[in-house]
């Protein structure tokens, strides 16, 4: 990182009832490594408690792990959360066990990215990278 730039800010979040944390902490850890400052909600965050902590924190990413079959009401209530607090210039992405076929309608929603199990975390911290240079240079940054 040169000097002036800034690191990229993620908040890794596990929302619902689902107590299977190990991937989530696996990712927090890829992405430290990877050069990001990482916030770790822990497990059993609400939609409002996600999105209030990623205001809060002022995080350019909310990373999202589920595996509990509720993605098409997670992602969605947090991607409508985000925007009721004007902070829709976050990044919505993550990952878990979502068919195909949902990644789809997710994405058409404005959801960015999701990764399935197995994918290498090079690639949601290239994803991410990437992401925040192109966001970065529309804002004239």
């Amino acid at each position: 990182m040169s000097e002036g730039e800034r690191k990229i800010r993620v908040l890794v979040a596990k929302p619902g009832l689902d107590g299977h944390d190990r991937g989530a902490k696996v990712i927090a850890s890829a992405f430290r490594d990877g050069g990001f400052e990482v916030i770790y909600t822990g497990l059993h965050q609400t939609p409002e408690m996600i999105v209030n902590a990623a205001v809060q924190e002022d995080v350019d990413v909310v990373a999202m792990s589920v595996l509990s079959g509720a993605h098409m009401t997670l992602f969605p209530r947090v991607k409508d959360l985000l925007r009721n607090e004007g902070a829709d210039h976050i990044l919505l992405t993550g990952g878990g066990i979502i068919p195909e076929e949902d990644i789809e309608r997710l994405t058409e929603q404005g959801v960015g990215r999701l990764f399935g199990p197995g994918t290498p975390t090079t690639d949601a911290i290239e994803y991410i990278r990437e992401w925040f240079q192109e966001s970065r240079a529309a804002e004239g940054v």
